[in-house]
């Protein structure tokens, strides 16, 4: 839901009343709460429940929640049997000032079904401690709602300063209790006959960050589930006509061999005019027909042998998917008949929404994603091909592709409708098969991310390919990827913006940075690929063959000059090609078997590519079963990937394939290719993607010496605005000055080396004193900082003569009134540290070595926030430059681990407080004695995109 959909305060008639509100600092008023507190959010059955903070319009709601409470809930809640609240209660829990109390409702259908509140303890001399409480209605208890309602509050108590939560439980309720120790806090709690007394502070600590993440990787893998494993499908606009939409996707259905029951849906009867044909009917039609010219059109009374229903809600049996397929001004209406339903995932296949190009479009779209969810569905579309699923006890194609590839171990995304098609088609040819298919259009709810979590858990699925012109949400994507890369591979190919509406195209990033992606998504394991027939290249590779254990590859083929194409191929890609062996154009299957033999056993092989391209006419099934039998024999050294070019053909031969139960290729079967060129590069890409998983997971440890919490408030006092408000609503971005930027550093153990703000002669030289000889003068505007010529600094000032006539020199040259006097640091190599937002990532860290020059080679490596150790290790080595770290041409190294440290405080910095928008540290002087900070700038602002911080919510 958007934040137009929620309660709205109503207008004051006095100027003064606004400008009163604006000078007093504290409490905020009843309506006046932050807009990012307003959320959807996935129970753990996969349905939406809208949250939003409470407002005086609820008191009706309220009363009427607790009035269907049952007497157990209403005792557990207020110790007592309250069977109506007091009309004050009612007030007092409905006109809260959204800071020392605050209370979220979880809305459903416009009905209120769970609300929690917190109340602050100052009065109780505990100034940084509230009391929460919470209560869910009977039918929705076991739903999770009580730890979402929980996260929620605890991210509303930690922006308004509260750092611990207290809460007083009957003894008889210990569920009350498991919903906080669940949750992942550490309580402390003591006993007072009939109650206990709870304890425990809200920091995001990293056991309550876990749970949250696995919380809500199962409740969307569920959302997912209810979309893909259906027991019952409409098919909305289900016409008679072979020639509309809604006819093909029921044809799709009942061919696919769906095992649920299938409802087609295909309207009312229709008024039309006396000669009229009805594909050519526009809308509006009927208005302008005179009621002589008007006949009633009877609505068919089956579809395809089924029969027919007017509205979903007429449908007898239950319904969990509708696909729909009527015009986009008809949407509203069939929505509505699926709220009173009950439906619980929509896939919308008609266009004219966000894909349109208008605006309009854009914001009809927003408008039924808002009420979808806020009726508890999800939705896939609109604009969507579709979804299919080969899980024979499920055999769904609810797409509008006729044929879907066979059943497989293959999972595939993409948002793309029209090109969907021709994807499928590829890779039925290429015999690739697929376990479940999800095109989500215009993707404005269910995403890329969404599927990722269900493809994690789904032991039908070994690879996953995906096809994305954009991203949702890019900074939870990595960290979803990370953790399913290390299990089942993702290939993924990132199409341009060039494919998309403009509409689509302002939705993706305005700057996106190939490069920065590219790094991104290799951080998180992902295996890119520029074009589709390589990410074929590569499922082929990945679900039918193991993963090699080292890079050492042997090439076997009857061509010398294509066996040599495949190792230059090969070379490049990162393997070592410990041979070439050419058996000459005329080798028989035996010498192919031998050869491929030899290689299996051979220890110093990991991987073997084969060249089978015959010169003349042969019976190529000996050399394929000759092939089979050396890739199988009982005394290899292990498993091998094995790759060929036979024939020149793309996919699986069938002198080449394992069948399996089914006579569908499985494991084992060897993928050919039409080119050893496409053959080496996916043996080279699989080999980096094993590399990865090779290494140690790498966990994201708190560096010690650190006080996110002193640091916090003093960023929220940076921010704070006149008026006193500190919500990301009343807050501009902040560039802090150098003193208060090391001033933050410091409490995260980071020391910029020391130096004094001066403005005079006389300062400069008694700050020169305090500092202690040799020392640096420098001036403080940006054009003149960092310059090659270092005309805006003077260095190793021995004395105090000659720091004022730098001092002097500087004001002269500069016009900068304040300068910096800053000891001398050890020499060393420059390098910089920058945090920034990227537009497709968020926070994300860069690393290099200083001066223009990198800057304009662009020569930086770039990770996303939070770092690991080994992540910071790789980024130091990732740009061109690093070796100069290393001890170039005779000189010391520089002390990587120091930088290690340096950029893991950073990392942590940022990912505590996401307020911190930009940080920059240029140069770090990198020497055999450490790291030296020598300047540092911070940025400070709202949080422009919440929706991988805090608390659980979808996109």
């Amino acid at each position: 839901m958007t934040d137009k959909d929620a309660p709205t305060p109503p207008k004051s008639d006095s100027a003064s009343t606004a400008q009163a509100t604006a000078d007093k600092p504290e409490p905020r008023e009843a309506w006046d709460y932050p807009r990012h507190w307003i959320a959807d959010v996935l129970a753990a059955d996969g349905g939406v429940v809208h949250l939003r903070p409470i407002v005086p319009d609820d008191a009706e709601r309220l009363v009427e929640f607790h009035s269907k409470l049952s007497e157990r809930t209403r005792y557990m809640r207020y110790f007592g049997p309250t069977p109506t609240l007091p009309p004050r209660e009612v007030a007092r829990m409905t006109t809260v000032d959204h800071k020392q109390r605050v209370a979220i409702v979880a809305m459903l259908g416009g009905e209120m079904i769970g609300m929690g509140i917190y109340e602050g303890l100052a009065s109780e001399g505990k100034p940084e401690s509230a009391e929460v409480a919470f209560v869910i209605a009977d039918e929705h208890q076991g739903r999770g709602l009580g730890p979402i309602l929980l996260e929620h509050l605890a991210g509303a108590a930690a922006e308004n300063g509260f750092t611990r939560f207290e809460a007083e439980v009957l003894s008889e309720n210990p569920n009350m209790v498991a919903v906080f120790r669940d949750a992942g806090y550490q309580l402390s709690r003591s006993f007072d006959g009939s109650t206990v007394h709870v304890e425990f502070t809200i920091d995001p600590t990293e056991a309550l960050l876990s749970v949250r993440n696995a919380r809500e990787r199962a409740s969307e893998a569920r959302s997912v589930a209810n979309l893909l494993r259906p027991a019952s499908v409409a098919v909305i606009g289900a016409s008679t006509d072979p020639k509309k939409v809604g006819n093909a996707l029921l044809a799709n259905i009942i061919a696919g061999g769906f095992t649920g029951p299938v409802f087609p849906v295909n309207g009312p009867a229709r008024v039309e005019e006396e000669g009229e044909d009805p594909r050519r009917r526009g809308h509006g039609s009927v208005a302008s027909v005179s009621p002589r010219q008007r006949r009633v059109r009877p609505r068919p009374p089956s579809v395809r042998g089924i029969r027919a229903y007017e509205t979903v809600r007429d449908i007898p049996d239950p319904v969990d998917l509708a696909v729909v397929a009527v015009p986009a001004s008809q949407v509203d209406d069939v929505l509505d008949d699926c709220l009173v339903k009950g439906v619980r995932t929509l896939v919308v296949v008609s266009s004219g929404f966000g894909d349109s190009g208008e605006q309009e479009g854009l914001e009809n779209e927003r408008r039924l994603v808002a009420q979808v969810r806020e009726h508890g569905m999800r939705l896939v579309g609109p604009n969507a091909l579709g979804v299919a699923n080969n899980d024979p006890e499920i055999a769904l194609n609810a797409t509008l592709a006729p044929h879907i590839p066979a059943a497989g171990r293959v999972g595939f995304f993409c948002q793309s409708g029209a090109l969907g098609i021709a994807i499928l088609d590829t890779a039925a040819r290429r015999q690739i098969g697929l376990s479940t298919f999800v095109s989500a259009g215009n993707r404005a709810d269910v995403s890329g991310n969404d599927v990722l979590q269900y493809w994690d858990s789904d032991a039908s699925t070994d690879v996953i390919l995906l096809y994305l012109e954009s991203f949702g949400n890019p900074r939870k994507f990595s960290r979803i990827s990370r953790r399913v890369s290390r299990s089942k591979p993702i290939i993924a190919v990132k199409s341009g913006k060039g494919a998309m509406s403009p509409v689509r195209k302002a939705r993706a990033a305005a700057n996106f940075d190939d490069e920065i992606a590219r790094m991104m998504l290799e951080q998180a394991g992902v295996i890119q690929v520029e074009t589709i027939p390589e990410l074929f290249d590569c499922a082929a590779l990945f679900a039918y063959q193991p993963l090699p254990r080292g890079p050492r590859v042997r090439i076997i083929g009857n061509s010398s000059v294509l066996g040599s194409l495949a190792a230059d191929t090969a070379r490049s890609g990162g393997l070592e090609v410990v041979d070439t062996v050419d058996l000459g154009a005329g080798a028989t299957e035996e010498r192919f078997e031998d050869a491929v033999s030899a290689a299996m056993r051979d220890p110093g092989v990991d991987s073997i590519v084969v060249v089978f391209v015959p010169p003349v006419a042969v019976d190529a099934d000996w050399h394929a079963r000759a092939l089979m039998a050396a890739a199988n024999i009982p005394d290899a050294d292990g498993a091998k990937p094995i790759v060929t070019t036979f024939l020149a053909v793309d996919g699986i031969p069938p002198g080449l394939t394992k069948p399996g139960p089914n006579g569908l290729p499985e494991r084992g079967s060897i993928p050919s290719y039409a080119s050893p060129e496409r053959a080496a590069t996916s043996l080279a890409r699989a080999w980096q993607y094993a590399k990865w998983r090779m290494r140690p997971e790498s966990e994201i440890h708190r560096p010690e010496g650190t006080d996110p919490e002193a640091a916090r408030m003093f960023v929220r006092e940076a921010m704070a605005a006149p008026d006193g408000h500190v919500d990301g609503a009343r807050t501009a971005e902040r560039q802090l000055s150098a003193v208060d930027s090391a001033k933050l550093l410091r409490w995260y153990g980071i020391g910029v080396v020391p130096f004094r703000e001066v403005t005079t002669m006389h300062e400069a030289s008694a700050a020169a004193r305090e500092l202690g000889f040799p020392v640096a003068v420098k001036a403080t505007s940006s054009k003149w900082r960092g310059r090659l010529d270092r005309e805006g600094a003077r260095l190793d000032l021995p004395d105090a003569t000659a720091v004022v006539n730098a001092f002097a020199e500087l004001r002269e040259l500069t016009g900068d009134e304040v300068l910096h006097v800053q000891k001398m640091a050890p020499k060393g190599v420059g390098t910089v540290i920058r945090v920034r937002d990227d537009q497709s990532f968020g926070s994300v860290i860069s690393f290099g070595l200083s001066g223009r020059t990198f800057e304009l080679l662009g020569d930086h490596g770039y990770r996303a926030i939070p770092l690991a150790e080994l992540d910071a290790r790789e980024l130091i080595d990732e740009p061109r430059s690093s070796p100069l770290l290393a001890g170039y041409r005779g000189e010391e190294p520089a002390d990587k681990e120091a930088l290690v440290d340096l950029l893991l405080r950073i990392s942590t910095l940022v990912d505590d407080i996401p307020e911190v928008r930009e940080v920059l540290c240029d140069p770090i002087l990198a020497s055999v004695d450490g790291a030296s900070v020598l300047n540092a700038q911070i940025r400070v602002g709202p949080v422009p995109d919440r929706r991988d911080t805090g608390p659980r919510r979808l996109n």
